[in-house]
C-alpha cells in the first residue's frame, strides 16, 4: 500500500511540474512586475512602446534601450540580463485621471480589455483539475492491474491463453499416461462436440485433478487447452477473494461471462482448496465472503450450459477439505487422480526435461530413474537442472553422469557444507553410523543395495548418509520387509554402542522413524500378535500432503494404550537385538569400512564391493528383516 501511495505521490508532482512549465515558459514568457511609479517614469522617458489598460492591471512593452535611472537598480540588471528586444512588464493601477493625457502626450499606442471571468477560472483552474484527474486515472488503472483500477475491483482476474499462447501439448506432459487419456475425451468433446450430441451424451462440466504438489496438474490442464485450440482462462482460487463483500461473488460471475462469449473454451481454476472448503469449517462464522464466493461459483456450475462449450477445470492437492456440493455429479463430475509417477514414468519424465540439456553418451536415464524413488515431476525438472548447473560450473561441454550423481545428492541430502569442520572425534562417530547402516542393509534380504556413503555434512543438521538404490517401485511391504527397515534404521546407532560404548544424538531421526514405522506396524497394519487384526485410529492426514486433517479422539482403552505401547517397545527391541547380532558377526567389516570413510569421506558401490569381497563376506541373515526408506539419508545431527 506503501508503495502505491508514493507513485500517486510522484505522479502528481510530476504533473504540478509540467503544468508550472508550460505557464511560465510556453504561456506567459518572462514578464516584469514594475512598481506604478518606475512605469510612470519610464512612460514620461519614451521608453514604453504600448499598453493594455484592464480594470485592474496595466500591461505592455518597453523599447530595448538602456533603463538605468528610471527603473531599480535589481531591476534593470534582470532586463538586461535578458538581452535586447521587447521586454513585457506589468503594473497594478491605480486612480490617475492624467494616465490617458500623458499617453497621448508619449504617443504611445494603448488598448482597453474587458477581462472575461469564467474565461480566466478556466483557464487557471479547471484546466489544471482535468489535467490532474486524468494522471490520477491512469495511476490508478495501472495500480489495478491494466483493468479499470477500482471501477474494476468486481472484474475477473483470469489470464486469458489463446490457441498458440499456452506453448504446452500432451508431448510435453509424461509419466501420467492414465490422466492424459482421461482428459483427452475433453479435448475430443471441444474438437468434435456433435459426435458426442448425436447420441445424446453430455461432456462433464467439470473435471477435478488431485495430486500430490509438483505431480503435473497445472501443466496437464495447460496441455488440454494447447491440444484443443480453444481459449484457455486461468486463475487461482485465491484471487477470488477480497477484503471487500461480494467482490469475489461478482468475479465469478464475470468469469463465467467472459467464458460463454469466447466459448468453445476452458475454465482453470489453480488451487481451488482456497475457494471451495467445505462451509460451516470457518469457526468465525458461516457467513463470510468466501463463503459467498463458493455460492455463487455452485449456482454459476448449474446455470451454464456445457453444450455452449464451456469445460472447467480444477486442480487441488487437498481434495478431503472441499465441499460435497462441489463434487457432487453436475458439478465437478469427474475426478483424475495423478500419483508419483513409476520407473517408467520418472524415465519418461527425464527424457522431456533433457531435450533441452547436452547429455554426455554416458548417461543413462533408466539409471537415474532407479535412483529417485518417490520424485515428482517437478523434482525431477529440478535434477536435471541442478546437473546442468554443476556441468556448467565445472567448464564441461555436456552434462554427465557425475553432475547427475551430484545433483541427486544436493536435491536428496541438501547443499554440500564445505565450511563445516568435524573434530576428529565426530567424524569418527558419523564413520562409524553410516557403516552400520550399510552394513546391516547389506546383511538384510529384503533390503535395497547400498549405492552411496557419504560422511560429507549436507543440509541443516545432516552429518552423512547412507543411499540405497531400489530395485524396483513397491507399493506393498510385508512384515519381514518393515522389519527389516527398521533393522536398517537402527543399524547406526548400533554401531556406535558397539564401537565407542556409548551414544550420540545422531540416532535422532533414525529413531524417529524406526518408532514411527513399529508404531503404524501395530496401530495401522494389523502386524500384532498381541493385539490381533484391530486397527487404531489416529489423527488423520491429507492424502497428498504430510500434515494432519483433523485430531481424532481416541477409540480406545488405556488398557489398549498401554498394550500398544508394549508391543512396540518389544518390536524395537527386538529389532535392536537382531543388530546387535549382525555387527557383532560383521566387526571386521564394520571396522574396515569406517576407516575407508574417513578416509575418502565417500565410498561408491564399486568400492563398497571390493572392500566386502576382500573382507569375510556379509551374509544374508534369514531370522531378520530390515531396509532403510530408499533414497532418504539418514539425518545426522551433532551431539549436543
Amino acid at each position: 500500500m506503501e508503495q502505491k501511495q508514493q507513485v500517486i505521490a510522484w505522479y502528481f508532482l510530476a504533473a504540478f511540474l509540467v503544468i508550472l512549465t508550460i505557464q511560465n515558459f510556453f504561456i506567459q514568457g518572462h514578464v516584469e512586475s514594475l512598481p506604478y511609479s518606475e512605469f510612470k517614469a519610464l512612460l514620461h522617458a519614451g521608453k514604453v512602446k504600448e499598453i493594455t489598460l484592464t480594470e485592474q492591471a496595466i500591461s505592455g512593452s518597453l523599447s530595448d534601450d538602456s533603463l538605468e535611472g528610471l527603473v531599480a537598480k535589481e531591476t534593470a540588471e534582470r532586463l538586461k540580463q535578458l538581452g535586447k528586444g521587447e521586454h513585457l512588464f506589468t503594473t497594478i493601477r491605480v486612480n490617475d485621471p492624467s494616465l490617458v493625457q500623458d499617453l497621448e502626450a508619449a504617443k504611445v499606442r494603448f488598448a482597453g480589455q474587458v477581462e472575461s471571468k469564467w474565461l480566466s477560472t478556466l483557464l487557471s483552474w479547471v484546466l489544471p483539475a482535468v489535467i490532474f484527474v486524468g494522471i490520477w486515472q491512469f495511476a490508478i488503472k495501472r495500480m489495478g492491474g491494466g483493468a479499470g483500477g477500482l471501477m474494476a475491483i468486481g472484474k475477473s482476474k483470469a489470464k486469458v491463453y489463446m490457441e498458440k499462447e499456452t506453448g504446452v501439448t500432451f508431448d510435453d506432459v509424461a509419466g501420467i499416461d492414465e490422466a492424459k487419456d482421461e482428459l483427452m475425451q475433453v479435448v475430443e468433446f471441444l474438437k468434435a462436440p456433435d459426435r458426442y450430441r448425436r447420441l445424446g451424451g453430455k461432456i462433464p462440466k467439470g473435471v477435478l485433478i488431485v495430486g500430490a504438489p509438483g505431480t503435473g496438474k497445472t501443466l496437464l490442464a495447460k496441455a488440454v487447452a494447447g491440444e484443443a485450440g480453444v481459449p484457455f482462462f486461468s486463475m487461482s482460487g485465491s484471487e477470488f477473494v477480497e477484503m471487500f463483500v461480494g467482490v469475489g461473488a461478482a468475479r465469478v460471475r464475470d468469469l463465467f461471462e467472459q467464458a460463454e462469449q469466447k466459448a468453445p473454451c476452458i475454465i482453470f481454476i489453480d488451487e481451488l482448496d482456497a475457494l471451495g472448503k467445505a462451509r460451516g469449517m470457518n469457526v468465525v462464522g458461516g457467513n463470510d465472503e468466501r463463503e459467498q464466493t463458493l455460492n455463487q461459483l455452485l449456482v454459476q456450475m448449474d446455470g451454464f450450459d456445457t453444450h455452449k462449450g464451456v469445460i472447467i477445470l480444477a486442480a487441488t492437492n487437498r481434495p478431503e477439505i472441499l465441499d460435497p456440493a462441489l463434487l457432487r455429479p453436475g458439478r465437478f463430475d469427474r475426478h483424475v487422480a495423478i500419483d508419483r509417477p513409476d520407473l517408467n514414468g520418472r524415465e519418461k519424465i527425464l527424457l522431456v526435461h533433457s531435450k533441452q540439456v547436452t547429455l554426455a553418451p554416458s548417461v543413462e536415464l533408466a539409471s537415474i530413474a532407479a535412483r529417485t524413488p518417490g520424485f515428482a515431476g517437478a523434482d525431477l525438472a529440478n535434477l536435471v537442472n541442478e546437473a546442468a548447473l554443476h556441468a556448467a560450473r565445472a567448464g564441461k561441454d555436456a552434462v554427465d553422469m557425475e553432475d547427475f550423481d551430484e545433483a541427486i545428492d544436493r536435491v536428496v541430502g541438501g547443499l554440500e557444507r564445505k565450511n563445516r569442520i568435524m573434530n576428529p572425534k565426530e567424524k569418527e562417530t558419523v564413520a562409524y553410523h553410516e557403516a552400520g547402516h550399510a552394513l546391516v542393509a547389506e546383511a538384510r534380504p529384503n533390503a535395497d543395495r547400498v549405492g552411496k556413503i557419504s560422511i560429507i555434512p549436507r543440509g541443516i543438521a545432516a552429518l552423512g548418509y547412507t543411499q540405497q538404490i531400489p530395485t524396483e517401485d513397491r507399493y506393498l511391504l510385508k512384515r519381514s520387509e518393515l522389519l527389516d527397515r527398521i533393522d536398517v534404521l537402527l543399524g547406526g546407532r548400533v554401531a556406535e554402542e558397539l564401537v565407542f560404548g556409548d551414544i550420540s544424538t545422531g540416532a535422532q531421526n533414525d529413531l524417529q522413524r524406526a518408532t514411527d514405522m513399529a508404531r503404524h506396524m501395530v496401530t495401522q497394519y494389523g502386524m500384532s500378535e498381541s493385539l490381533g487384526l484391530a486397527t487404531f485410529e489416529e489423527p488423520r492426514t491429507s492424502a497428498f500432503l504430510n500434515i494432519p486433517v483433523s485430531q481424532q479422539p481416541a477409540t480406545y482403552s488405556d488398557r489398549t494404550a498401554q498394550a500398544i505401547d508394549d508391543e512396540i517397545g518389544k518390536l524395537l527391541a527386538d529389532a535392536h537385538a537382531r543388530v546387535v547380532k549382525t555387527l557383532e558377526a560383521n566387526r571386521g567389516n564394520l571396522e574396515a569400512l569406517a576407516k575407508l570413510l574417513l578416509e575418502k569421506e565417500v565410498v561408491d558401490r564399486a568400492t563398497l564391493d571390493a572392500l566386502l569381497s576382500a573382507q569375510a563376506p556379509v551374509g544374508k541373515d534369514s531370522d531378520s528383516g530390515g531396509e532403510t526408506t530408499a533414497h532418504r539419508p539418514s539425518d545426522q545431527r551433532e551431539p549436543g
